[in-house]
């Protein structure tokens, strides 16, 4: 009997997912451990790896399908030496019945129009790749008006993309871009956060000078070519100050405040479609260089779209930092079920007031976002206080 194939749940929180890309067709031989198919959730793209022997049958959901319900049956697998006509005898168990029934009721049609494959004379329909139908449908542009380039006729992407750039411009044009399962969940959790969570928000000014020119200092010294970022002692102060402020590193969770015993100081990065918040764990156990080698690792994991379940998951405290792109000054909203985010700004040189003298110092706004329901306006107080206390006397963060 066929061996069912069934949609991965690749995260406790994925309900669905696309299925991007089969690395094997039908027909193709399969061993334990190879990769079968690529498939996108709302945080990353990750691969499957088969855990039967035999060989793939019959593909049931094709690559570029969206919104596919975890534990739909997405193929079949026959077994060594298995009959390949068992697949036309072939029965659904239970549970597979109630996985693809689930799946015809739930996943949508996908977002391009229906184009049907030419057959025999009939010009009236458009044999097309779905990423050739998908650009064309973003961009308005009529399929039937492209002469394709692949086998058979077929309209790739390269066909699109040319007829793109024979297209005038024409006022009031504009681009639909598809939402990927990211920002489904980014728009999601964040309408609930400002929806249900009561924020209020803190700022503080902090002096850069001395942490400046500890860095040069530290950079100079570095010689296993690891260079230190003002973001990186931002972390480490985070983390610090969690420690000594314990009320601060809370969450939410409806009957009772949790309080975390450990700093896991989630960082947000940027990446193509949304962002993600890889966690830096016992942030403040390590060392500066340390946390220094680690986010960078994490930031590049996750533009490659390769982060983990774990690596993202969890954290009791969000950094989000934009001073890199020149913004001095925002409020960042919160990420459930935690208390606090700290929205960081570009340090910049200022006028200050010091001894009853005006002088000129690097400063560096930040605004704490706080959920009133877990701290109090005097804790999130008592937090900056203590974040800018190590940040102006940055050989604290060393010790």
């Amino acid at each position: 009997m066929p061996i069912e194939l069934l949609m991965p749940a690749l995260s406790p929180t994925m309900t669905e997912g696309n299925l991007i890309k089969w690395y094997k067709k039908e027909g193709d031989s399969i061993k334990a451990g190879e990769v079968l198919a690529e498939i996108e959730t709302d945080k990353a793209t990750m691969e499957v790896e088969a855990v039967d022997e035999g060989t793939l049958g019959k593909i049931l959901i094709q690559a570029g399908s969206e919104n596919v319900k975890v534990n739909a049956l997405i193929a079949l697998i026959l077994e060594e030496d298995e009959d390949p006509k068992a697949l036309d005898s072939y029965v659904k168990t239970p549970a597979a019945v109630q996985s693809t029934s689930a799946a015809a009721v739930s996943v949508p049609e996908p977002v391009t129009p229906q184009v049907k494959a030419v057959q025999g004379n009939d010009k009236s329909r458009v044999f097309a790749s779905p990423l050739a139908k998908r650009i064309a449908e973003n961009n308005q542009v009529s399929l039937e008006s492209i002469s394709g380039s692949g086998p058979k006729g077929r309209i790739i992407k390269a066909d699109v993309e040319a007829a793109l750039t024979k297209t005038p411009a024409r006022s009031g044009e504009y681009t639909e871009i598809s939402l990927n399962n990211m920002r489904k969940v980014i728009a999601k959790r964040l309408t609930e956060s400002k929806q249900q969570i009561p924020h209020f928000y803190l700022n503080i000014d902090c002096n850069l000078d001395m942490l400046l020119q500890l860095r040069t200092s530290l950079n100079n010294r570095n010689k296993n070519g690891v260079k230190i970022s003002v973001n990186d002692f931002v972390i480490k102060a985070c983390a610090q100050a969690l420690i000594q402020v314990p009320e601060a590193n809370a969450a939410w969770h409806d009957t009772v405040i949790r309080q975390y015993h450990s700093a896991d100081v989630a960082v947000a990065v940027a990446i193509d479609g949304g962002l993600v918040t890889p966690i830096l764990r016992s942030a403040e156990t390590k060392s500066i260089t340390a946390l220094s080698t680690e986010i960078k690792a994490l930031a590049e994991k996750a533009r490659a779209g390769k982060l983990v379940p774990e690596e993202y998951q969890g954290g009791t405290f969000t950094l989000s930092n934009l001073g890199m792109f020149g913004i001095t000054n925002f409020s960042a909203i919160l990420n459930p079920p935690q208390a606090c985010i700290l929205a960081v700004g570009a340090g910049e040189k200022r006028p200050i007031v010091k001894d009853d003298k005006i002088i000129i110092a690097t400063m560096m706004t930040c605004t704490l976002s706080v959920d009133h329901r877990a701290v109090d306006g005097a804790v999130g107080a008592r937090f900056l206080s203590a974040f800018k206390s190590l940040i102006e006397d940055p050989l604290a963060l060393l010790v």
